[in-house]
């Protein structure tokens, strides 16, 4: 062989070597996922028809049908379509939410994220019997809802928050040393330093509403519902009026409130849920308001969302507000 061949088969070796080196080095692909599709709250069940026809579907349609707290009429956490394992095909597997359900080798309670879209949430359950798919139902059926809650309320975050105004370039986040992210369909109604306020208009005179502000509170006080409605009828008195003279929003006596304890920005705050009206107008809805204790400042930070829409559904639109309060930051 030619000295001029022997030099070229020897570079190409070199270069064969290197790229397969190379090829080590380097890090692995990000596999690129397809945007998940499905509307608000929608779940999609995957299970043989006859199981979904009988009493495994009735006991499932039990636990995914249960109503969502604080509405005034019941509405349930999912709208629910079914469909069986063999149809489980490319059209559903990019679904935001999938329950698959089914009688298997174990029993086993597993939960995925991200399988064939993002953002997706896939939660697997199967049992060795019918009896003890039933028995796993029944024990998770809250771990069930609040994971699919939480998926969708991140997935609602992602896309409405795309667009949202500056908070450094409003006056009451910048003088109060905290800021949610409103998004620009929501327009301002007041920001005076003290106290936001923004509106997003709906279909005729419906309405959403953001509210943002602080009440004093000292360390040794102690706060339970009653004084978490209180501030809020407070402040709904002084800042928030009806259509008539000594109108004004309070809380509906009649509806008692559901308050929980959760914790936003690492500090311990009050989630509650209830009733608003107004005084001396036929005007009411529901109201999330979030109530975070502030030591360092001695205050309390109260963000909350309501709706007024008579007439219609009023899940969604809380939904969404809950998940623009959950953006809550705090300096």
């Amino acid at each position: 062989m030619k000295s001029g061949s022997i030099t070229l088969l020897k570079y190409t070796l070199i270069g064969f070597f290197l790229a397969v080196l190379s090829a080590c080095d380097s890090p692995p692909q990000k596999r690129v996922l397809k945007e998940s599709n499905g509307r608000i709250n929608h779940l999609l069940v995957v299970m043989k028809n006859s199981e979904w026809q009988g009493l495994l579907g009735e006991e499932l349609r039990q636990i995914i049908s249960q109503p969502v707290s604080g509405l005034p009429q019941p509405e349930a956490h999912f709208e629910v379509s079914q469909v069986s394992p063999e149809h489980f095909g490319s059209m559903f597997r990019a679904s935001r939410s999938v329950l698959q359900v089914g009688i298997g080798n174990e029993n086993a309670f597993k939960e995925a994220t991200d399988v064939y879209a993002s953002p997706q949430k896939i939660i697997t359950v199967t049992g060795n019997t019918r009896e003890a798919l039933q028995q796993l139902l029944k024990e998770n059926a809250d771990r069930m809802v609040t994971a699919f809650k939480e998926a969708s309320l991140l997935a609602v975050r992602k896309k409405i928050l795309k667009k949202h105004w500056d908070p450094t370039k409003m006056k009451t986040f910048q003088q109060q040393g905290f800021q949610l992210k409103i998004p620009t369909n929501y327009n301002r109604v007041e920001d005076n330093g003290d106290f936001i306020w923004y509106r997003h208009h709906l279909a005729g005179d419906h309405s959403m509403e953001l509210l943002a502000y602080t009440a004093p509170f000292s360390v040794g006080e102690s706060l339970d519902a009653a004084g978490i409605i209180a501030v809020r009828n407070a402040f709904g008195k002084a800042h928030i009026p009806g259509q008539l003279e000594d109108s004004y929003m309070t809380t509906e006596a009649a509806y008692k409130p559901l308050v929980r304890e959760v914790a936003m920005g690492r500090r311990k705050a009050y989630e509650t849920r209830g009733k608003w009206e107004v005084k001396g107008v036929y005007m009411a809805g529901p109201f999330l308001n979030y109530t975070v204790v502030d030591k360092p400042n001695n205050r309390l930070i109260v963000v909350e969302g309501f709706t007024y829409a008579p007439g219609v559904e009023k899940r969604d639109y809380m939904f969404e507000l809950e998940a623009i309060l959950q953006t809550l930051e705090i300096r």
